[in-house]
């Protein structure tokens, strides 16, 4: 077995990403995002199932570089988010799912933690971007708060794996008006919204 340098693995891990991909027709930004999510699952299953509204990933990329601010639905996704650079920027990456105002208003009502996440971060006062990749909850309550006026995400990326409501929520979210990059069916995950953001984090600091 041939030895390979850490600093090459991911260099030829891509390589052989592009090698499987060959044949497949996406825009060039769309290509990066889906690449960056094979390589962190190793499933291509991603390139049938990555969903792109026109124009997405670049409403993404203006957005971060303006300083916006990225709202996660659960604290893996906020650790797989290179916060450094997203500060660089002039923006920040948050998560409320445990946020001591979240779990008492949830307990309260008799909702989901991720719900109440949601109304939370519509409170903030900058631009923002929506990364959910595990409460289907988060996506439908967004929903309902883009449909109030209530926040104008400039890009949801919703990817929330499982199976109650999960496919629903992501339909949903395609049909909400604002840019989204959504893995449509039962996969996805934080590590997943995490490295969707990565992606468009990357593209600004290459």
């Amino acid at each position: 077995m041939e030895y390979i340098k850490p600093m090459d693995i991911e260099r030829r891990s891509f390589e052989m990403i592009t090698e499987e991909l060959k044949g497949l027709e996406l825009p060039e930004d769309n290509m990066e995002v889906l690449k960056r999510v094979i390589h962190t699952t190793a499933d291509f299953d991603y390139a049938q199932n990555l969903r792109f509204s026109e124009g997405a990933v670049q409403s993404g990329i203006d957005a971060l570089r303006n300083g916006a601010h990225i709202v996660t639905d659960t604290n893996m996704a906020l650790s797989g988010v290179n916060k450094k650079v997203v500060r660089e920027l002039g923006g920040d990456v948050h998560c409320f799912i445990s946020h001591p105002d979240v779990i008492g208003q949830a307990r309260a009502l008799g909702v989901t933690r991720a719900r109440v996440a949601v109304e939370k971060a519509c409170t903030l006062k900058h631009e923002l971007i929506f990364a959910v990749g595990n409460a289907p909850t988060a996506l439908i309550r967004l929903d309902e708060m883009i449909k109030r006026g209530r926040v104008k995400p400039k890009l949801v990326i919703g990817v929330p794996v499982g199976f109650v409501n999960v496919v629903e929520a992501k339909e949903i979210i395609m049909q909400s008006g604002v840019p989204y990059i959504v893995a449509a069916g039962r996969k996805g995950g934080s590590s997943v919204a995490a490295a969707i953001c990565n992606a468009l984090i990357y593209k600004i600091k290459r």
